[in-house]
């Protein structure tokens, strides 16, 4: 696949599982599983004619590292960001002292007025580093990196919990927890 077709392909996938599993005609198990057989089939009437060999290719090279397959290969997962009730099954870990969070300066007002809210998905997601939030942020024009005092939240009772791609994911954050803005 070409670079276009990889990232059409990427997002479609994206969307699929994390947000309309029935645009495909497939069900996601409690856990955001997927039957990799019936994506497929799924996706040859409804979306980009993949391959097995296509579909590897999209999840190894999916920069976001968005997706897991089971190690038999025949089941796959977006690993965060379902609008789809889901139960991902990670447990609560303790986070780094600071954790990021990208967005785009029309945003500040309300998301230092309210935190940060989970909008249409089950958490707020949160970067390890400034970098991958500032990427996040880039997505909708110029960004602007927000430090989180994460470990403060979980000392004060929040539940984080981390994705195998790195993404924290908490259930929201207040406007307290907001320290600073990170240059970018």
């Amino acid at each position: 696949m070409n670079r276009k077709e990889l990232v059409r392909a990427s997002r479609f996938l994206a969307r699929v599982l994390r947000h309309a599993p029935d645009s495909v005609g497939i069900r996601l198990d409690p856990q955001g599983w997927a039957e990799v057989d019936a994506l497929l089939s799924g996706c040859r009437r409804a979306g980009p004619r993949l391959s097995r060999a296509d579909l590897w290719e999209v999840v190894e090279g999916d920069d976001k590292g968005r997706f897991v397959l089971i190690p038999d290969g025949t089941r796959i997962r977006a690993w965060q960001g379902h609008s789809v009730r889901v139960e991902l099954g990670l447990e609560p870990r303790t986070p780094p002292t600071l954790l990021y969070h990208g967005t785009v300066g029309r945003f500040l007002p309300a998301i230092m007025g309210e935190g940060l809210r989970p909008m249409r998905r089950h958490d707020v997601h949160l970067s390890p580093d400034p970098g991958t939030a500032r990427r996040v942020g880039a997505r909708r024009g110029e960004p602007v990196v927000l430090s989180v005092t994460a470990a403060r939240m979980h000392d004060e009772g929040h539940v984080f919990r981390v994705t195998g791609n790195g993404v924290w994911l908490v259930a929201a954050v207040p406007a307290e927890y907001l320290t600073a803005a990170v240059p970018s």
